[in-house]
C-alpha cells in the first residue's frame, strides 16, 4: 500500500510539473502568436494582406506614423515573448527528460504514454503556432524598425524658417583638401544666394506643407521630449516615497523592534547625543544659578534621564530613516534604469530637442550658461556647494561624514570638470560657434 501510494503521488507530482511547464511556454506562445495576428490584421485591413510600407500613397504621414508606432511595438512583444518562449523551453527540457526517465524506471507506464500524447499533441499546436509567426514577422526582419518620429528631409522652405537661428552644423567630411576647398569657395556671395533661395522656394506651391510638416515634426518633438523629462523625474521621486512608506519602512521597523538593534548608525550620532546631553546638563545649572533655587540630585538625575531617553528615541527613528533610505534609493534607481533602457528612442528625441534648443540660443546666452554652471560647479565658490552636498548625502544614508573623503572629492573632482568643460569648449563648441566662444572669453575677463 505504501509503495503504490508512493507511485501516485510521483505520478501526480510528475503531471503537475508537466502541466506548470506547459502553462509557462504556451503563455509566452499565445502572446507571441496574439501580436502576429493584429500585426495580419492590420496588413489585411489598411494594405489588403500585403506587408505594411514606410510610406503609403493612400495615407498621411500621421497615420503612417501611428501604424508604424503600433507595429514596432508587435514586433517588440514578438521578439520578447518569443525569446521567453525559447529559455523556458531550454531551462525545462533537460528537466522533463529527467521526469520521463524517473517515471520509466519506476514502472509508470500510464504516466509516461499520457505524456508522450500531450507531447506530440503540444509539438503540432506549436509548429502551427511558429509557422504562422514565422510567415507575418518573416517580412519585417531584414528592415529595420521603422521610426515614428524620424525628422522630414529638409527642404528649402525649412532653410528659411531657421535661417536666422543658428544651427549645429554637421561634422565635417572626410574627403580630399582640394574638395574642401572647393565646397568653402563660391563665385556669387553667400547672402546673394541665400536671397535667391528664398524668392525660389516662396514662389514653390508646395512649400506650404513643408512648413506644416516641419511644425508637426517639431510639436511631436516637444511634447516627447517634456514627457520623457517628467518621467524621468516623477517615476523615481514616486518609486522612492511608495517603496519605502509601503514596503521598506514596515520590514525594517518590524525588524529593529523585534531585535536589539544598535540605537547609532555611526560614532558622529553618538558624538552628537553626548553633546546634546552635556549641553541639558549645562542648561539645568544655568537655571539653577539663575533662579537661585538647587535642585536635588534624584531631580537632577531623573530629568536627565527622560532626556537621555528622548535623545536615544530620535537618534532610533534617525538610524531606522537611514536605513530605509538605502533600500528606497535602490528602489528608485532600478525605476530610473528601467525608465532608460526602456526610452531609448525617446532619448534620442530628446538629445535632438536640446541640441536644438542650446544651439538655437544667441552667443551672449550660451556664454552666460556656461559661466553660471562652471561658476557653481567649479568655480571659486564652489568647494563649499560640494562639501553640504555631499554631508546632506551622507546623513541622508546614515554614513559617517568622512571629512578626509569629502576634501579629497572637492580636491579632485571640480578639477575634473572644469578640465572637462574646456576641452568641450575647445573641441566642439569653438568649431560648432566661434562667435559664442569669443562672447564667452570676453565676458568672462
Amino acid at each position: 500500500m505504501k509503495k503504490s501510494s508512493l507511485l501516485s503521488n510521483i505520478s501526480s507530482y510528475l503531471h503537475a510539473l508537466y502541466q506548470r511547464y506547459l502553462q509557462t511556454t504556451e503563455r509566452s506562445l499565445n502572446r507571441a502568436h496574439e501580436a502576429a495576428s493584429l500585426i495580419k490584421a492590420m496588413e489585411d485591413e489598411y494594405f489588403n494582406g500585403e506587408q505594411i510600407p514606410a510610406q503609403h500613397a493612400l495615407y498621411g504621414s500621421s497615420v503612417m506614423n501611428y501604424l508604424h508606432s503600433e507595429l514596432n511595438k508587435f514586433l517588440k512583444t514578438v521578439r520578447m515573448s518569443l525569446t521567453e518562449f525559447n529559455f523556458s523551453r531550454s531551462w525545462f527540457s533537460n528537466f522533463n527528460q529527467k521526469t520521463l526517465k524517473l517515471a520509466r524506471n519506476n514502472g509508470l507506464s500510464i504516466v509516461n504514454n499520457t505524456l508522450d500524447i500531450q507531447s506530440k499533441t503540444y509539438a503540432d499546436a506549436v509548429l502551427d503556432k511558429l509557422t504562422f509567426i514565422d510567415q507575418v514577422v518573416g517580412k519585417y526582419t531584414d528592415i529595420k524598425e521603422y521610426s515614428v518620429d524620424v525628422p522630414p528631409q529638409v527642404t528649402n522652405i525649412e532653410r528659411i524658417a531657421t535661417d536666422n537661428i543658428p544651427q549645429k552644423s554637421p561634422p565635417p567630411k572626410l574627403t580630399k583638401r582640394s574638395e574642401s576647398k572647393a565646397e568653402e569657395t563660391s563665385v556669387l556671395p553667400r547672402s546673394i544666394l541665400r536671397t535667391l533661395n528664398r524668392l525660389k522656394i516662396e514662389l514653390d506651391p508646395k512649400s506650404e506643407e513643408d512648413v506644416v510638416q516641419k511644425f508637426r515634426y517639431s510639436q511631436r518633438r516637444t511634447f516627447v521630449s517634456i514627457k520623457l523629462v517628467l518621467l524621468l523625474v516623477i517615476v523615481p521621486f514616486l518609486t522612492f516615497q511608495l517603496s519605502k512608506h509601503l514596503i521598506v519602512s514596515p520590514i525594517v521597523e518590524r525588524v529593529r523592534s523585534t531585535s536589539a538593534s544598535e540605537i547609532f548608525l555611526n560614532y558622529e550620532m553618538e558624538e552628537k547625543a553626548l553633546e546634546q546631553m552635556q549641553k541639558y546638563e549645562e542648561k539645568l545649572k544655568f537655571e539653577q544659578l539663575l533662579t537661585g533655587t538647587e535642585f536635588s540630585p534624584p531631580f537632577l538625575e531623573e530629568k536627565i534621564k527622560a532626556k537621555v531617553g528622548d535623545i536615544a528615541k530620535m537618534y532610533r527613528h534617525e538610524s531606522t530613516d537611514a536605513i530605509e533610505n538605502v533600500f528606497a534609493d535602490l528602489c528608485a534607481l532600478a525605476a530610473f534604469i528601467w525608465l532608460l533602457i526602456t526610452s531609448k528612442r525617446e532619448i534620442a528625441i530628446l538629445k535632438d530637442f536640446i541640441d536644438q534648443v542650446v544651439y538655437g540660443l544667441s552667443d551672449s546666452a550660451k556664454a552666460f550658461i556656461i559661466i553660471l554652471f562652471t561658476d557653481i560647479f567649479v568655480g571659486f565658490h564652489s568647494p563649499h556647494g560640494w562639501e553640504v552636498i555631499l554631508s546632506g548625502v551622507s546623513r541622508h544614508l546614515g554614513l559617517p561624514e568622512n571629512h578626509s573623503f569629502i576634501f579629497l572629492f572637492i580636491a579632485t573632482f571640480p578639477v575634473i570638470l572644469d578640465t572637462i568643460f574646456k576641452y568641450w569648449i575647445f573641441r566642439y563648441l569653438n568649431r560648432i560657434s566661434p562667435s559664442a566662444v569669443a562672447t564667452y572669453r570676453n565676458m568672462n575677463e
